[in-house]
């Protein structure tokens, strides 16, 4: 039976990774895979999560089942955390917390929930976004419709994408990311914000918000501000969260999907269903990443560490955002890249068009994905001016 199956391209990301591990340029750098980096090129362990991890260790009781919503503790955590701890929506039993296998696992439930219960909605996607946007809700059998978020120069088209969304058929979803745009970095204002969920009301369109990076742009707080101005709001979205990246656990798969209904009694019959869809896709969500989080949010002293080193690793990559453009400065090129230094976040659309991907990685192997996305937690004192070198061979 097998000898009819094609063999398909892999994927493009984890293909980087491949080529760069087999490159043997001592000067190679990775600019590609979607992971913090420390200054020494490593994705660290937080300290909070070493020693969250000791507590279980010495306290776990049971590796039972933690049902298909996943640890209730866990939950309220992730709750208060993307609403605020004073929500009125969580004081209104507005919002439902079901765990995932990581931010991805969230997508796919949405995906799932969408089909199952909005049949003959299609979801409208930024163009462009994470590619696995695209294969998630395919999968999942969605009509996929996209609508503009970067103009010809490289630059956040926000006239754009209102116009768009201005057409899209009443009743559709619409994904936006919350805060640290993948794969651009381009973020919207408060005020763009605002304009958003003015033709979200007018259309009545139901938004997804993607909260991947929580805490990776401007504060945990300040990258809240969209989901907060939509759920206090608005009387319906869906919001998918991931603590890959803010509590660097990438590998325990730990996220969740929240669902925000109009009162109560809505959000029991969501939940109901949100039950069954994770049932039929995995059953019941992993278990040590959510402990670890929920063990860290019940210690002040493990929140104060892990917050401090978060602040920690936002500062850092902003300060490379500003390290790289002033490093091409030199080379005449510090404003054809200022925007760099605007956006937020882990990523970067940089600019650089293919042939210039490729020839960092042929002439100079530096790797980053054909689009010229960037992730700039590749960068470190060590290496930041062979990139900007690089770059200015490449680009003149």
């Amino acid at each position: 039976m097998f000898e009819s199956i094609e063999r398909v391209p892999g994927d493009a990301i984890l293909g980087l990774i491949e080529a760069f591990k087999n490159d043997k340029n001592p000067n190679k750098v990775d600019l590609g895979v979607g992971v913090y980096r420390d200054e020494q090129g490593n994705t660290p362990i937080m300290r909070a999560v070493k020693q969250a991890e000791k507590l279980l260790i010495d306290n776990e009781q049971t590796k039972a089942y933690i049902g298909s919503h996943g640890d209730p503790e866990y939950g309220a955590d992730i709750l208060k955390t993307v609403f605020g701890a004073e929500s009125e929506v969580l004081a209104n039993d507005r919002a439902s917390a079901t765990q995932s296998p990581g931010g991805t696992g969230a997508l796919r439930l949405a995906a799932d929930f969408i089909k199952s219960n909005l049949p003959g909605k299609s979801i409208w996607l930024s163009d462009p976004t994470w590619p696995n946007h695209l294969g998630v809700f395919g999968a999942a059998g969605l009509n996929i419709e996209k609508y503009p978020y970067v103009d010809a120069d490289n630059r956040l088209d926000f006239d754009g994408m209102l116009a768009a969304l201005k057409q899209i058929p009443h009743g559709d979803v619409v994904l936006l990311h919350a805060c640290c745009h993948n794969p651009t970095g381009f973020d919207l204002s408060q005020d763009q914000w605002q304009q958003v969920l003015a033709v979200l009301q007018e259309r009545a369109l139901l938004p997804l918000v993607d909260f991947a990076y929580q805490g990776f742009g401007d504060g945990m707080d300040e990258d809240a501000y969209g989901v907060r101005l939509l759920a206090n709001t608005l009387d319906e979205m869906l919001i998918t969260q991931s603590c890959s990246k803010n509590f660097g656990i990438y590998r325990e798969r730990t996220g969740c999907f929240i669902a925000v209904a109009k009162d109560a009694d809505d959000m029991a019959d969501v939940r109901s269903q949100l039950a069954i869809t994770a049932r039929e896709n995995y059953s019941n969500p992993p278990g040590h990443g959510s402990a670890i989080v929920a063990t860290i949010f019940n210690s002040d002293e493990l929140t104060t560490m892990w917050r401090e080193e978060l602040d920690e690793m936002r500062g850092r990559i902003n300060g490379l955002r500003s390290d790289f453009v002033q490093g091409l400065a030199p080379h005449g090129l510090d404003q054809r890249f200022a925007h760099v230094a605007e956006q937020r976040g882990m990523f970067s659309f940089t600019g650089l068009k293919p042939e210039h991907v490729e020839k960092l990685r042929d002439e100079h192997s530096i790797y980053m994905v054909k689009s010229g996305r960037a992730n700039v937690a590749g960068l470190n004192s060590a290496n930041l001016e062979y990139v900007c070198n690089a770059i200015a061979d490449v680009v003149k």
